[in-house]
């Protein structure tokens, strides 16, 4: 009884962290050479509709959900994607549930897809608060969030996660064209050298995001930026 008590326990944990993952709607395809997945700006008039992701169910694993958020959006030609939020009945927009929401996708062309404003994303872990410095500033990090920091040309900035042996990572962007992504992680992570979807540039518990990705997190983490 014990055992079966115990299977039956890890079978609940393994239904709870479930989540699945469906391209429940396709409008058209598109046949395109590009490997990334960005999130799209809100008025982008050149924006092609193409079809919906619905995702199904929480996970604590973010990085498998976008793979395979990823892997369905390339089967239908999309590069970007935007949050479809949820309506009530008189109109109003519901607030986001990790554990269920759409996604739809979209092909833009490649040349209308700028930075209006470099920042520097850094997100939290998904599993408590974490403290931080950057250059002389202390923040703290929820969980599922993340605070931008705006670049100013040849600065630099000095990200330290303030524990005993804990990492430090010193940047200078040249200029304010590109975005910047970080996580500060509790945990042990390997890195994914394939440069798609995965994560990179790891230096102890401060990592660099590949920037599909991090799009992605934006969309479904918090933004707490004081």
């Amino acid at each position: 009884m014990r055992n079966l008590a115990i299977i039956l326990s890890a079978v609940c944990v393994q239904l709870w962290n479930a989540q699945n993952v469906y391209l429940t709607r396709v409008e058209k395809t598109n046949d395109n050479p590009d490997k990334f997945l960005y999130k799209k700006e809100a008025a982008l008039a050149e924006a092609i509709y193409l079809g919906e992701i619905d995702v199904q169910g929480f996970s604590k694993d973010d990085a498998a959900i976008f793979s395979l958020v990823y892997k369905k959006a390339k089967e239908i030609g999309a590069n970007t994607f935007a949050l479809k939020p949820f309506e009530n009945v008189d109109g109003a927009l519901q607030p986001f549930n990790p554990a269920n929401y759409k996604i739809a996708l979209y092909y833009v062309p490649k040349e209308k897809l700028t930075v209006k404003e470099g920042m520097i994303y850094i997100f939290a872990s998904s599993e408590k608060d974490q403290k931080i410095r950057v250059n002389e500033k202390d923040y703290i990090l929820h969980p599922r969030s993340f605070i931008t920091i705006k670049i100013v040309p040849g600065q630099v900035y000095t990200v330290s996660t303030k524990k005993l042996l804990g990492s430090t990572i010193k940047v200078q962007p040249k200029d304010n064209h590109e975005n910047m992504y970080f996580q500060i992680s509790s945990l042990k992570v390997k890195a994914d050298n394939s440069g798609v979807g995965g994560l990179n540039l790891k230096s102890g518990d401060v990592i660099g995001l590949e920037k599909s990705y991090a799009e992605f997190l934006t969309m479904i983490y918090k933004d707490d930026t004081p």
